[in-house]
This record gives structure tokens, C-alpha cells and sequence, in this order.
């Protein structure tokens, strides 16, 4: 059942470690079976029990799941082996077209930034029992969120979106909820939900956002939560409409009781409007980030939603890093009191490039999608050839594996990088490299 792996062990503690290891080594490969745990226990010479405490933990951290009376088995991805391993490393000569990082000439300088921060206050030192938020961020902050029609609510601020998406979806849910999330969709979502112990309902997503339908038919199948990117989604680059808002809030509207996390890291970057779903349930939190728009390393979220669900994470933050740096909190209010990136400038950049290259690819027959941000997703037939393909074309893109959990094989361009010269070779590798696409799913 296992080859040559052998699972070893006392203690719960020990045993689960051993799976692990084994996990995180490849010598239990993501779907291979466990030993049920009678035939474990008699194997090791413990209590079946501590068995079952093992896997129960195994479960918890996402490691495993297990199927009633077919048993446990490695999860297909395990949070042990991270999404961010399949990636493809651009040997000299290959421009890199996958990882997905912002344009640095459309970044600004974050030294007088973060010069202002420190001087700020006389150089005061910020001390501890202080607010953990800054006045004018929180001000600023609420300001735009105000302007794009979020509903009012306290803030928050959390390290980077990512952090705060953990944190809202601890504050409710408990190991073995079920969150609806979107597929293709972020894989660093797809890792954190198993790291929590949930359990990922994969939701289909298109140009306008994620489909109602099977939102509809995630929430009555019983997901506790819904995740939704606004704009810019990653892979896709799919941007929630006026239409496709009115109805994924008729949707949600039947659930109240359902957690909704919307995720808008593309503020400050995109060309497409704003139109949040927060307010359509009882529980909901509104996530934005400047890591896009002002550098990656500026780990800083404001973040919104009801206040239950914002008492509780930042309850939660004090009894951890209690509060994110009151100086690069004060180093992104200097940048958005002094219009250090042009966001409408910014939105074109990244709007011509994305365009131009979706333009390209159709005049070639190959599908693509980018109606925000700075991604393109191209369906294919054989995502392995496609990928290696690019590669000898001089190209190297993000595989789809990273970005699905059960949509069709794909591939991810990043068009950060790219000049208008670009735009045409580019293209030219991939209808070379991609082939004819099975037709689309509408659902």
C-alpha cells in the first residue's frame, strides 16, 4: 500500500510527523492510500486510538482526507508540498513570463516614504498599548473603500491579503468546513484552506467572475464560506460586473449565514471598476492590498467587514504580532497623500500590454483571457507540452497545475514584463505551443 515507505511511531504526535515527512519527501505521493488504522495500530503496537488521533491531526493540517469506509488517503495537493513547487525555473536566455510580480519601473520609491514614516510625529517612537492602527491610515483607507461603495464597517489591517483571508476564515470556521473558492483560482487560497483543516469546494469562474450556478450549488451543499476576487483575478484575470454582482448577491442573499470574503488586491492597478458583494451576508470581510500597486515587500491590508468578524481578527492579532508596523503603515499613507503611483496611468500600462496580447493570440485562433490586472490564461489541451514548448521558444510560463483544482489544463502569462515589441513573438510561441483547446465549459 505504501512501497517502501514505512509510517513510524508511539505517540499521535510521532506518527502524524512520520506521514508528514513522508508527504513532504514524495515517498507518499498525493492520493496513495493509509493503512487503516486498526491495521496501523497493530503494525506500530499502539491503541487504534492513538491511531486515530494521528489522522485527525493529519486531517486538521490538510495533509490527508479521509472518505468514510474508503479510508485516508494524501490529499491530491497536501499543504507539505505547496503550490509554488510547480513552478518552472527560466534557464539563461529564457524570459519569464510566470511569476507573476509587478512591473518594477511602475513601482514607486519607497525610500521617502519610509523616511516620512520614521520622521513622522517628531521621530516619536510608537510605543506599546498604542492604537494598532494609524489615524490617517484608517481615514484613508475608509475614504476609498467609502468611494467604491464598500459598506461601512471598522478596520483592520493585516500583513499583506493573504494574512487577512487565514485570519477572517479562522474567525468562524472550525476543520472540516467547506469554503467555496475559485477554480482556476490562487493557489496560495488553494494551500491556505487544507492548512486550516477546511475542506475546498472548487466554484467555476469566467471573464465576469465566479458562476452563480455553482455558487448557488456550493452554499446549498453546505460551504460555510465564499472567497471572491473582485478584479484582476489570479490566473484568469476575470473582474466581477455590475450583472454578474447583482445576481451573485441575489445567490448570497438566500444564505445569510454564510462567511463572504472578497479579496480586491487589484486596488491601485486595475482598469475596471469596483462592485463589492460585501453586506449581501451576515458575516463578511472586504480585503485590499498595495503589494500590486507599490511593491510586494510593503506587507500591508486594510481590510473591512462586520464587526463581529473584524473584533474577533483583531482580537486575534493582539494575542500574536499584535499589530502590523505603524511605519509602514504611516510609509503607504506618505504614498497615497502624495499620488506616488498614478493609479489610472498604472491601470493603462497594464490594461494596453494584457489587451494587446489577447488581441494577438486571437488573431491566431488561441483562446485567452485578461480582463484585469496583469494576467493572461490560456486554455489547453496538453498543459506539459504547452509548458515545455514555451520553454524552447524562449519563453517561460506559469504551468496551469498551480491555479486549479478541477477546471481544465491551462497556462499563465504575466504581462508585466512585456514590451509592445513583445506583444507579436510572444504570441507567435504560444499558438505554436498550445494547439487547438477543447470548447469551453459554459456551466
Amino acid at each position: 500500500m505504501l512501497g517502501e515507505y514505512r509510517i513510524s511511531g508511539r505517540r499521535a504526535s510521532d506518527i502524524a510527523a512520520s506521514v508528514e515527512r513522508g508527504v513532504g519527501s514524495g515517498d507518499l505521493q498525493p492520493g496513495q492510500l493509509l493503512p487503516p488504522m486498526r491495521e496501523l495500530a497493530a503494525e506500530l503496537g499502539v491503541n487504534p486510538n492513538t491511531v486515530a488521533a494521528a489522522y485527525r491531526t493529519l486531517r486538521e493540517r490538510g495533509v490527508i482526507e479521509t472518505a468514510g469506509r474508503r479510508g485516508s488517503r494524501v490529499r491530491p495537493r497536501p499543504v507539505t508540498t505547496p503550490r509554488d513547487a510547480v513552478r518552472i525555473e527560466a534557464p539563461p536566455g529564457v524570459r519569464d513570463v510566470g511569476e507573476g510580480n509587478p512591473d518594477p519601473a511602475l513601482l514607486p520609491p519607497l525610500g521617502p516614504a519610509l523616511a516620512a514614516a520614521a520622521d513622522h510625529d517628531g521621530g516619536r517612537p510608537v510605543m506599546y498599548g498604542e492604537p494598532p492602527l494609524d489615524r490617517d491610515f484608517a481615514r484613508l483607507a475608509r475614504a476609498a473603500l467609502d468611494e467604491d461603495g464598500v459598506p461601512a464597517g471598522p478596520m483592520g489591517v493585516a500583513s499583506g491579503a493573504l494574512d487577512a483571508i487565514e485570519r477572517v476564515l479562522a474567525a468562524h470556521l472550525r476543520p472540516g468546513d467547506a469554503v467555496a473558492v475559485e477554480d482556476p483560482g490562487w493557489g496560495s487560497v488553494f494551500d491556505l484552506v487544507p492548512a486550516l483543516g477546511l475542506r475546498a469546494v472548487p466554484v467555476g469562474v469566467d471573464d465576469e467572475g465566479p458562476l452563480p450556478g455553482d455558487v448557488e450549488r456550493a452554499l446549498r451543499d453546505g460551504a460555510r464560506a465564499v472567497i471572491v476576487t473582485a478584479r484582476a483575478q489570479n490566473p484568469t484575470g476575470a473582474a466581477v460586473s455590475a450583472a454578474r454582482a447583482a445576481r451573485l448577491r441575489e445567490v448570497l442573499g438566500r444564505h445569510r449565514d454564510v462567511l463572504l470574503v472578497e479579496d480586491d488586491h487589484g486596488h491601485g492597478f486595475v482598469d475596471v471598476p469596483l462592485h463589492p458583494l460585501s453586506g449581501a451576508t451576515d458575516r463578511w470581510a472586504f480585503v485590499r492590498s498595495v503589494a500590486k500597486a507599490y511593491g510586494p515587500d510593503l506587507r500591508v491590508a486594510p481590510f473591512t467587514g462586520d464587526p463581529v468578524t473584524v473584533d474577533r481578527v483583531l482580537g486575534r492579532l493582539r494575542l500574536g504580532p499584535g499589530w502590523v508596523s505603524r511605519v509602514l503603515q504611516r510609509a503607504v499613507v506618505h504614498l497615497w497623500e502624495t499620488g506616488a503611483v498614478d493609479r489610472a496611468a498604472v491601470g493603462r500600462a497594464y490594461g494596453e500590454r494584457r489587451d494587446a496580447l489577447v488581441r494577438a493570440l486571437a488573431a491566431r485562433g488561441v483562446q485567452a483571457h485578461g480582463r484585469s490586472g496583469m494576467n493572461v490564461w490560456v486554455p489547453v489541451a496538453d498543459e506539459t507540452g504547452a509548458v515545455a514548448r514555451m520553454l524552447q521558444a524562449g519563453w517561460a510560463v506559469a504551468p496551469g497545475a498551480r491555479f486549479r483544482l478541477s477546471s481544465p489544463p491551462g497556462i499563465r502569462l504575466t504581462v508585466s514584463g512585456l514590451t509592445a515589441a513583445d506583444i507579436e513573438p510572444v504570441a507567435e510561441a504560444v499558438a505554436a505551443a498550445t494547439g487547438p483547446v477543447p470548447a469551453r465549459s459554459s456551466r
